[in-house]
């Protein structure tokens, strides 16, 4: 037989009560603290985040900070976790935006997430736009303390630069990050001392070295803006032209002795030669003489000789 309508109600009622009990059990002191705190959220929706795995926890917190500073109304507790299911630290984008909103910087909530989730510290940007870093020319990590660059008279000079940056929110997503900023000053710095006449006036008016690399625009398409470029130190190295020139000669002295000796040598394999050939004559000529007893037995036997004798005393043949 049916139970009783009253039964029902009350086993309906009994579940719905325990359902609020445990509720008020998991969420209640959550509930509590965001609804004193001016950033009320309902029981259902933090039901819902545990549901979508998402820490509700880390969720209202973020949401009080956000209220307590005053940005409580671009923030709602969706956007947060929606944050979070894509895999972005909600608290740090918080406190991101509340460092950004108290040095009136333009950062919204969404330009905040894309930066957390490109991969980039959101929190280190603000900071670093608000207080500029300093930082090494060359990168101290490379294992270089200073930057070698010659200058038109041969001299080499070593330099350490500072370079102060800040931040450029606008393009922090997809801009070039520090190495870059440092591999561009490094250049700018060789070729501008390069392009000096001497060494002295690098060392008597630093300051033009800095001045113009800063005309150079090197921070484009970078995620920082350069504040300034400092010279910190400068050294006197090397001589390179001279020793460009010393061994530029010693390669020419070698360059001429080789010749000298290529020519010594074709010399005297000009000796041999004339030496064989006056060797070869000499023996034509010792074999032209062997011929001439030959040939005057010859001329004997035949009569000749005495025939030409007496031609000469005057008698007939």
């Amino acid at each position: 037989m049916p139970l009783p309508a009253f039964l029902v109600a009350g086993i309906v009622l009994a579940l719905v009560g325990l359902t609020l009990l445990l509720l008020i059990l998991n969420y209640g002191q959550l509930w509590f603290q965001a609804f004193w705190s001016k950033a009320p959220i309902t029981f259902f929706e933090l039901l819902g985040m545990s549901l979508r795995k998402v820490n509700a926890r880390t969720i209202v917190q973020a949401r009080i900070m956000a209220t307590q500073a005053g940005i409580g109304r671009d923030v709602s507790a969706r956007r947060l976790e929606a944050h979070y299911l894509a895999g972005g630290d909600v608290p740090r984008v918080i406190r991101a935006l509340i460092a950004a909103h108290r040095a009136d910087l333009d950062l919204d909530f969404d330009r905040a997430c894309a930066i957390d989730l490109a991969g980039r510290d959101v929190l280190d940007a603000v900071q670093t736009s608000v207080n500029p870093k300093v930082i090494d020319c060359p990168d101290t990590a490379s294992g270089k303390s200073t930057l070698s660059a010659v200058a038109r008279n041969g001299v080499e000079l070593k330099i350490r630069a500072r370079v102060t940056v800040r931040t450029n929110l606008q393009q922090l997503i997809g801009g070039a990050t520090e190495e870059t900023i440092i591999a561009r000053v490094g250049e700018g710095i060789i070729t501008s001392i390069g392009s000096a006449e001497s060494h002295f006036e690098v060392m008597e008016h630093p300051d033009t070295i800095s001045k113009a690399v800063l005309q150079r625009g090197l921070d484009a398409q970078t995620a920082f803006q350069i504040v300034s470029i400092d010279i910190a130190d400068i050294e006197v190295g090397e001589n390179i032209g001279a020793r460009l020139q010393a061994d530029q000669a010693e390669a020419d002295t070698r360059v001429a002795r080789a010749k000298a000796e290529e020519r010594r040598s074709f010399a005297i394999a000009r000796e041999q030669e004339m030496k064989a050939s006056t060797a070869e004559n000499r023996t034509r000529v010792l074999q032209a003489e062997a011929l001439v007893p030959k040939a005057m037995g010859e001329a004997f036997r035949a009569g000749r000789l005495e025939s030409a004798a007496a031609g000469k005393n005057g008698s007939p043949a």
